[in-house]
């Protein structure tokens, strides 16, 4: 099972589990997730979800072999886009608690919920350039709007990561947890699950709305599965297999 699901009273704890692969997200897990959240959106039962890895990450990226032989073609008809935008419409507070590594998709997938809790061994990035591509699934525009241009071209162009105080200093974290994150992410969904549900839901919305532009999403989605087919994409990934710096010819 990659995607526990853990029902509270009010609100519901879903935990990444492929601790072999570091939690990365490949599209089984993606749709795991987007599945269960289409359930609780219709459960009234469900006020809140939490989000949390197992193992001591949040998830460490994409699936790498799933991006390695694919195509600009099968980019633009992944069924990942779905599940992507399945996951973002969910229209109830979703807590991303963050402890180890959230890189990539990973962290793609932090910045779709609505508050976010660092634990102090968190370590955020988008490191997709050191592969010669790009983030996929709004990662990007997402930390625009919360960190804003200078810091998120800093993060997308170098692949830096940061830590956990760095991304609570810069907004990118709501919350900064003196430990782990989890048990603060708990606290907070359990608090969230007492407060209107209606409230929080057109909260969320209209938060939504005001953040994120669609034609800036689709034209990095757009770069992104333009990249699948470079030389670049392709040495990027053999470098990282072989733990080696890769040599781009910007082909």
């Amino acid at each position: 099972m990659m995607l526990i699901h853990d029902p509270l009273p009010g609100w519901s704890r879903l935990v990444l589990h492929r601790p072999q692969a570091r939690n990365a997200l490949n599209t089984a897990l993606l749709e795991q997730i987007a599945q269960v959240l289409d359930g609780l959106a219709a459960d009234p039962g469900c006020r809140a979800v939490l989000l949390c890895g197992h193992g001591g990450n949040f998830a460490a990226g994409a699936d790498i072999g799933e991006i390695e032989g694919k195509t600009a073609v099968e980019g633009a008809r992944d069924p990942r886009k779905a599940h992507w935008a399945a996951i973002r419409a969910f229209p109830k507070p979703l807590i991303a608690a963050v402890d180890g590594f959230a890189l990539g998709g990973g962290l793609e997938l932090a910045l779709m919920a609505d508050l976010l809790v660092a634990g102090q061994t968190a370590r955020m990035g988008l490191p997709e350039t050191n592969l010669g591509l790009i983030p996929g699934a709004g990662g990007g525009q997402r930390l625009m709007a919360r960190i804003g241009p200078a810091r998120t071209a800093r993060m997308v162009l170098t692949g830096e990561i940061i830590d956990a105080a760095t991304a609570f200093d810069w907004g990118l974290a709501s919350h900064l947890a003196e430990g782990d994150a989890l048990p603060h992410a708990e606290a907070l969904a359990a608090k969230l699950a007492l407060r209107a549900p209606l409230a929080l839901c057109a909260a969320k919305a209209a938060l939504t709305a005001g953040a994120e532009t669609p034609l800036a999403l689709q034209a990095e989605r757009a770069g992104f599965e333009a990249l699948l087919d470079s030389h670049d994409k392709a040495e990027g990934i053999r470098a990282f297999r072989e733990k080696r710096k890769p040599e781009f010819r910007g082909t």
